[in-house]
């Protein structure tokens, strides 16, 4: 009987708190990172960015759209906007939603406080699962592009223990699918760099 290759130790990581931390490796190098909020008692703030190699009047328009948010979620939380296109954005519109967490129906209901084109705005919770939520969306041109922020303030009932068991995992999920679908929409840094080298490439045999 032949001898059976076994590899040698990859150093993958042998426990929950290993994965875990593997897991915020890898959100990290992407841009996102969890944390607790450094002034509201037993409250998170999430970070994210992700460069896009778009306008910003594009990519501004693109999330002006309240309906493309269908696109952008996941699909385990069947969420679907209940308020009819189209949505007139400004300080103070409301928007309805309903999505299913874990199985259990639930209504959100949003407002736009704040309304600042092409460079911010922030939408707020007032009906929804969490204790509150608190989403600062900013833009910005950057390298022949655009560089989306997300800055969320957010409570959880339950506190720590519901936030680390079950929350942070779906918002780790929720905002990477977000990243893939966006890229698939607008193209990645690699994209505008082959972009950039296409158009050096052809200036040049133009001028030769």
């Amino acid at each position: 009987m032949a001898s059976q290759h076994v590899p040698k130790s990859t150093g993958c990581p042998k426990t929950v708190n290993q994965w875990h931390t593997r897991i915020q490796e890898t959100l990290a190098m992407s841009g996102m990172k969890i944390i607790e909020h450094p002034s509201i008692r037993g409250a998170f703030q999430l970070h994210a960015k992700q460069w896009l190699p778009k306008p910003l009047s594009e990519v501004y328009a693109f999330f002006a759209d309240a309906h493309r948010l269908q696109d952008l979620t996941p699909p385990f939380l069947n969420f679907h906007v209940v308020t009819p296109a189209p949505i007139a954005m400004f300080p103070g519109a409301k928007i309805d939603y309903r999505l299913r967490l874990r199985g259990i129906p639930v209504r959100w209901r949003s407002e736009i406080s704040e309304w600042d084109p092409p460079y911010r705005f922030v939408d707020r919770q007032l009906i929804g699962p969490y204790r509150f939520w608190h989403h600062l969306h900013t833009f910005e041109e950057q390298n022949g592009g655009t560089l989306v922020r997300d800055t969320v303030d957010y409570g959880v009932p339950g506190g720590r223990f519901v936030h680390w068991l079950i929350v942070r995992r779906d918002l780790e999920k929720i905002f990477q699918y977000r990243r893939e679908r966006l890229e698939e929409h607008f193209g990645t840094a690699g994209d505008q760099t082959q972009l950039s080298q296409l158009t050096d490439e052809r200036a040049s045999q133009q001028a030769q």
